[in-house]
Parts: C-alpha cells; structure tokens; sequence
C-alpha cells in the first residue's frame, strides 16, 4: 500500500499539526465502505472518481454484489472486520439507521477500528451519538447524510453535484468533513446533534411522503378513467414543485386557498365513496393547508370558516356522506366516468 500524497502547505504558513490536521491535508485517503447499498456503493463510487482509494467493501446480498459491480468494480468484497482494517484514513458505514448502532458496536468490540481513523456513517436520523463506540476506541465520529434519493446505478453518479450533505461534525473534523463534501461536488449543511432527527424528519416529510401523494393521486385519477394519469400530473406536479420551491406558501392555489368549502365537501364525499382510505390523508393535509393559507395571508380568516367546518367533520360522516352520494349517483348501468365524476 502505497503511502498517503500530502498537499504542500502554503508558503509563509506554519502547517497545522495534529492528527485531524493531518488527515485533512492528504491529498489521497485510504476507504472502506460498509454497506454496500445505494447509497454507500454510490458514494463509494464517487469517492473513487475524486482521486481516493477506496480499498474493500462489504457486499452480501446478490444485489449487493451487483451494486459493486456495477460502481466498484475494482474494489474486493471483504468482511465489516477486514474493511474497518483497511480503511486506514475513512471508514463510512452506510447501513440501514436501525442496523447502525449495533454494527459500529460490534467492529468497536472486535478491535478493528484505531485512533485517528475517521468513522462516518449516512444515517439521516443519527448524529455523533450512535457512534459513541467507535470514539471510545480513538475513532473520530462523523456523519455525513447525501439529501438525495438513490437507485444504486450510475446514472446516481450525475445527480450528486449540488446536493447537500447533512453534516454532524466535532469542530475539529469540520475542515475534513466540509472537504469530503466538496470531493463529492456537495455543498455541507451543518446539523446540530439534537436537531438530526428534526432534519431527517424534514426529508422523509418531503421526499417520502411525496411519493406516497404522487401515487395516491394517480390512482384517483385511474378511479376516474384516466388512462395514463402520469401524464395528467408530470406537468401539473413539476409547476406546482418548482413554483412551491421558489414562492413558498404564495405558490398556494385551489379549493383550500379559496375557501371553496363546497368543492371540498364533494372530494371527501366522492372519496369515501371510491377510496374511503384516502379520506383521512386527504383531511389531515386539506387542514394543514388551510392553516397555512390563513397564516400567509392566502385566505381570510371569515371565508376560512365554513371550510374548516367541512374539514372538522369526522371521517364516519365523511363516509356517510359519501355513501349517499354514491347511491344516488351510482345507478345500474351508469357509466364509469359518471360515478367517478
């Protein structure tokens, strides 16, 4: 194994000394990744396109494997003891958050990891805490989440540019840490150790739950005979993206900004009627809109009123009345489209 390259310091500068110092002027650090999964194949990947060498990687699962393949394919697959031992500057731990703690316990247990090491995990939802283990042993914790969703292919390798890391760092490390990011073409947001989870919230609130609302609409738009509702919402969907992430809450439009409490007592009644699981999602964010709204000014407090009456109905009334409505509409022989208007 080659010896580390180290960058020249500046002239008239007395270097910086220590080992964290030490590690943040390398030019070449030595990795091993953990976790051969989406995220920690690509980072792993990318890692290697910055000049680093990445050295062994864990790989399991037949999809595992591929991932390597695929991403890493000069890299041998090696135990989590062997890959800790090799990764004499960068161990990043990209496992499940749930299998996190007991993973770093287990290498701290077994005496592979060593002081000055840096250990980093992507764990969204963990800080420093979890790594407590591998501190204990001379290790320096960080954590470093990509605010990005991955398919574990390269086409992940050109969505990394401009996306930023959620970055948990003893002050020490943060020259390493925001280092790191840069070799990844990111841009460090530093989150504080009590506010992870606040953050991870934050994205699975947006991310995650907007997958679930994307698809939960394209089936009520197949319940309503569209045949293709991908193309009904792609464009709808981007504007309404791309105007929210530039406007905020002046980006609002439809019935909950307009205080049509009519047009949303037909939604819910239709809903109960064709989709009764989609009434409460529907209620909690038509309520959580309507608070916004007000707050921003976007509906006036007197007009809001008869709307948040409809939205404070229960979901068994809901439901009643969407039943009605069904069977006075939903007559023997009726078309598809006329039921589902």
């Amino acid at each position: 194994m080659s010896a580390p390259l180290r960058h020249h310091p500046a002239a008239g500068r007395r270097p910086a000394t220590g080992p964290s110092a030490q590690v943040a002027t390398r030019t070449v650090l030595t990795v091993g990744v953990i976790g051969a999964g989406r995220v920690g194949a690509t980072l792993g990947a990318a890692l290697a396109a910055a000049g680093h060498r990445v050295v062994a990687a864990t790989g399991l699962s037949g999809a595992s494997r591929a991932r390597l393949a695929l991403l890493l394919p000069t890299v041998p697959r090696r135990s989590a003891a062997a890959v800790a031992r090799a990764a004499t500057d960068l161990l990043l731990i990209a496992v499940p958050d749930d299998a996190l703690a007991g993973v770093v316990a287990d290498l701290a247990a077994d005496g592979v990891l060593r002081p000055g090491q840096v250990v980093a995990h992507t764990s969204g939802a963990h800080g420093l805490a979890v790594l407590a283990p591998a501190a204990a042993a001379g290790a320096r914790p960080l954590a470093l989440h990509p605010a990005m969703t991955f398919t574990g292919t390269p086409g992940d390798l050109g969505r990394l540019p401009g996306i930023s890391y959620g970055v948990t760092a003893p002050a020490e490390l943060r020259p390493l840490a925001a280092r790191l990011v840069a070799d990844l073409g990111g841009v460090p947001e530093w989150i504080g150790e009590a506010d992870r989870p606040l953050y991870h919230a934050a994205l699975a609130h947006g991310a995650n739950h907007l997958v679930t609302l994307v698809n939960e609409a394209a089936d009520r738009l197949r319940d309503a005979g569209v045949g293709q509702p991908e193309k009904v919402l792609g464009p709808l969907l981007r504007a309404a993206l791309e105007n929210a992430l530039s406007l905020g809450d002046d980006a609002l439009t439809g019935p909950v900004s307009r205080g049509d409490a009519g047009t949303v007592q037909r939604h819910l009644a239709r809903l109960a009627a064709t989709a009764p699981e989609s009434v409460a999602p529907y209620l909690a964010l038509a309520r959580r809109t309507a608070d916004r709204a007000v707050a921003a000014g976007r509906l006036r407090p007197v007009d809001a009123e008869p709307l948040l009456g409809v939205l404070g109905r229960d979901q068994t009334r809901a439901a009643e009345a969407g039943h009605q409505l069904g069977g006075q509409q939903a007559q023997p022989g009726a078309e598809r489209s006329e039921v589902a208007a």
